[in-house]
This record gives structure tokens, C-alpha cells and sequence, in this order.
């Protein structure tokens, strides 16, 4: 029976464990799901298939898996940079998220925020924030394979301006979440931090999520300063202090996890904790740089994040995982530290075990669904080609994407969006973007 679709003539890499790339080699989807891979040398004819891509020697490989992304806070691009964690958050961002956010513009931003991951291969994307329902309606109707989890602290928040009402708000988001799976959407939740949420609001939370068997994300030991703070309410680490209230388990995905010490790790990996590392949001707000090294040698799964665009300031996994594969070499002063290969798996295969979702995304293999993008290979920055996987980590660009497909269904092609209108998008955030600017511009003023 013929496949809906045949992409040959590729450059092709599985990223399953150990696969060596595949010349010149061919990936069916049918049903949205792959149905076969492999090298055209390797079977007497090519599937056949309702539609043929010639993709002229271009590199197909998983989509991009963005483990860690505050979609909407792409309005606060740039508006309060180069500040000290707790200053950028308290002086601006929680303000200005409590006075000027909303549900539409929450769900404009969300649409934005998506144009810019699919534009740069990301296929999955774990998002936590306010108004989440508003983000998981946006990421749906763009297409993207999504954890959405609704943002939980114990003061008043978008959408929450009783915090007494948090977890019931939180509650509600999962009971509502149904209808979403069958868009590739997951709901979950996610606690801002140990600092924000207290020990009663950490252990709902996780009750909450570990009876439905989703994801529970929070911040921890982002900074110094989180770890001296929780050290003095509770004479514990950060990661200690979480493991007497019961909430680290395989379920529960540690964002940064910058500041641990090596008991810190250790429990870690006992308890199956998953990490988001996001290394640019780290460096630019001076956090410090997360044991990536030592968390994989103690058997932690870890993936890239993207944090939200007002810390970093962009969507972009190929800048995370190229700053990856080079800070932890000079952090390390040892140049074989993640590898090229690894920073790439850290990418896809391994960001979709930290969400859960192997067993639907992360690599090319037949019966997982269709999330593969297609790198244009013909650029100057790309010639000549060795190593395919040296290629993505050091010298490939988001601009090189040229095809992205979720679940069998294009996203974008030929570098054009198939799922979003950014022309109206772009006109509806510059329009609305002014408000925010004056509200940011008043609280600089003495």
C-alpha cells in the first residue's frame, strides 16, 4: 500500500542510539506516522508513495525538542535586559505581567512564539506559564507536539488574582486538557519555584500531576542566591529540601538545576529526575553554568530549553545547543566534553525522554509519528560536509530549515508557514507591544 509521503535522495540521520547517518536514504510517512527509513541502495525499488520531495542531498533528521519555553514572553523581548535574575523579575516582569498581560494577548503571544520555534525546526515544546489555556489553544492551532502547564505561585498572578485559588485553577486546566491530546497536547503543571511556591502549594501540585501521570516542572537551584534562601527556611539544598516533601520522582523535570552539589546529583539520578538546560538564559542573567557533564555521567536524562525570549532573548534550540556543546568544553577545559553527536541527541531523542514522549518523538523510527525537519545542506556555511552531526551543532542555523512536519502534517515548507498567519500576527503584536513599552518605561523613571 502506497505511503503518503516520500522523502529520498536525503542525507538522513534516525538519531536512534548508535545509527550511523544514512547517504543518500529515504523516510515514508503514512497516517502521519514514519512507516520507513533507510538507505535507497538497500531495497530494489523506493516505496511508492502518493507524494515524492527530491530533497537533492538535504539533511533530514528529528524535529528539535524544546524541553523548557515561556511561549508568551515573547512580548517581553528585550524590554528589561541586563539585570540580576531577582531584580529582572520582581522590578519587571512579575509587574508587568500582573498589569498589562491578558488572555488574548496571552494567546497572540503564544502564536508568535510558534511561528518563531517552527521557523527553526522545533516539532515539541514544553511550555509553562499564566493563562496556559489560552497557550495551549495557541500552540494547538499551530501544530506543535506541546507539554502546555499552567504556571503556579503563591501570590496573585494572571488569571489568578486570589493565589488561594491556584491549585484549583491548576486543577481545572487538567480536567479541561482532554480534547487537546488528540492535537498532540499534553497538559501538566508547573511550579514557578521552591521560593515562590510553599511547601503545601509543591506537594498538591505534585499529587495533582502524579495521579494523572504528566509532567510536574518547576525552576530549581537556578542561582546562588535560591539556594542560599530555601538553605535558610529549611537548612536543606534546594534539591534536598524537594526530596523530604516527596515531589522528585521520573515525573518531575528540574529546569536549570544550575547550583547542585554532588549529593545534589546523586539524588537526582535516584529519583529518575529529568533536566531542562538552557544554557543561554543561564549566561545572560549571570546564573552560572549548570553540571551537564556530571548530571549525564551519573545517568540523568537531560535535554535543551529555550527558557521564555525576555531572558534569552530568542526560540532558538540551534544557539542552545551549539552554546552547549561549547561552555561545558571551556567550563570543563576539556574539549571532549559533550561532543557534537551528543549535543544533538540532547536536542531531540533525549529532550523527548525528559517530556515523556520517546515513544512518540525523538527519532526516525518506524511507528513513531512523523516530527522531522529538512536542513538545506547547499548553504556556504555547510560546504564541505564531514560530519553531519559537527555540521547541526557548530555551524547549522535556524534560517537553515527549510521543511518542518509534526505528526505527519507540514508546518512549514519550503520555509513558508502552513499552520499561522504571520503577517497578521506580526501586525498584532507590534500594534499592541506599545502599551507595554510605556508601562516598562514608567517604572524605569525615578
Amino acid at each position: 500500500m502506497a505511503a503518503d509521503l516520500l522523502l529520498h535522495n536525503a542525507l538522513v540521520l534516525t538519531l536512534e542510539p548508535g545509527a550511523p547517518p544514512i547517504p543518500e536514504g529515504f523516510v515514508a510517512v503514512k497516517g502521519g506516522k514514519i512507516s520507513a527509513v533507510g538507505p535507497a541502495a538497500a531495497v530494489r525499488e523506493l516505496p511508492p508513495a502518493r507524494q515524492s520531495l527530491d530533497l537533492a542531498g538535504a539533511l533530514v533528521l528529528p524535529g528539535l525538542v524544546n524541553t523548557h519555553c515561556h511561549a508568551p514572553m515573547v512580548w517581553f523581548r528585550g524590554l528589561a535586559d541586563d539585570l540580576p535574575l531577582k531584580n529582572w523579575l520582581t522590578d519587571f516582569i512579575f509587574p508587568a505581567e500582573g498589569a498589562w498581560l491578558d488572555p488574548e494577548k496571552t494567546y497572540w503571544g503564544t502564536l508568535a512564539a510558534a511561528a518563531e520555534m517552527i521557523r527553526g525546526g522545533i516539532t515539541t515544546v514544553a511550555d509553562g506559564y499564566f493563562f496556559e489555556t489560552e497557550v495551549r489553544r495557541g500552540l494547538a492551532q499551530a501544530g506543535l507536539r506541546a507539554v502546555a502547564a499552567q504556571g503556579v505561585v503563591d501570590f496573585s498572578a494572571p488569571g489568578v488574582p486570589d493565589p488561594r485559588d491556584n491549585l484549583k485553577v491548576a486543577a481545572d486546566f487538567l480536567d479541561s486538557g482532554a480534547e487537546f491530546r488528540r492535537h498532540g497536547v499534553t497538559s501538566a503543571i508547573f511550579c514557578h519555584s521552591p521560593y515562590t511556591c510553599g511547601p503545601e502549594t509543591l506537594t498538591r501540585a505534585k499529587e495533582l500531576t502524579r495521579a494523572r501521570a504528566v509532567p510536574f516542572f518547576l525552576h530549581l537551584a537556578e542561582t546562588r542566591s535560591e539556594v542560599e534562601e530555601v538553605k535558610q527556611q529549611h537548612g536543606l539544598t534546594p534539591v534536598a529540601y524537594l526530596d523530604r516533601l516527596g515531589v522528585l520522582d521520573e515525573l518531575t523535570v528540574a529546569v536549570h538545576a544550575v547550583w547542585l552539589t554532588p549529593a545534589d546529583r546523586e539524588l537526582l539520578a535516584r529519583r529518575g529526575v529529568k533536566v531542562s538546560h538552557c544554557p543561554e538564559s543561564n549566561l545572560k542573567l549571570a546564573s552560572g553554568v549548570a553540571p551537564i557533564p556530571e548530571l549525564l555521567a551519573a545517568g540523568v536524562c537531560v535535554g535543551l530549553g529555550t527558557d521564555g525570549a525576555g531572558s534569552n532573548n530568542n526560540l532558538d534550540l540551534w544557539g542552545e545547543m551549539s552554546l552547549a556543546a561549547r561552555l561545558h568544553k571551556v567550563w570543563g577545559r576539556d574539549p571532549t566534553l559533550l561532543p557534537a553527536a551528543q549535543a544533538v541527541a540532547l536536542a531531540t531523542r533525549e529532550g523527548a525522554r525528559v517530556l515523556g514522549l520517546d515513544g512518540h518523538t525523538g527519532t526516525l523510527t518506524p511507528g513513531k509519528e512523523a516530527d522531522l525537519i529538512v536542513v538545506d545542506l547547499n548553504q556556504p556555511h555547510l560546504t564541505p560536509l564531514y560530519d553531519p552531526f559537527s555540521h547541526l551543532a557548530y555551524a547549522a542555523r535556524a534560517a537553515d530549515v527549510r521543511h518542518v512536519m509534526a505528526r505527519g502534517r507540514w508546518l512549514l515548507y519550503d520555509r513558508k508557514l502552513t499552520t499561522l498567519n504571520w503577517p497578521e500576527i506580526a501586525a498584532r503584536i507590534r500594534q499592541d507591544c506599545r502599551g507595554l513599552a510605556s508601562f516598562c518605561q514608567n517604572r524605569r523613571r525615578p
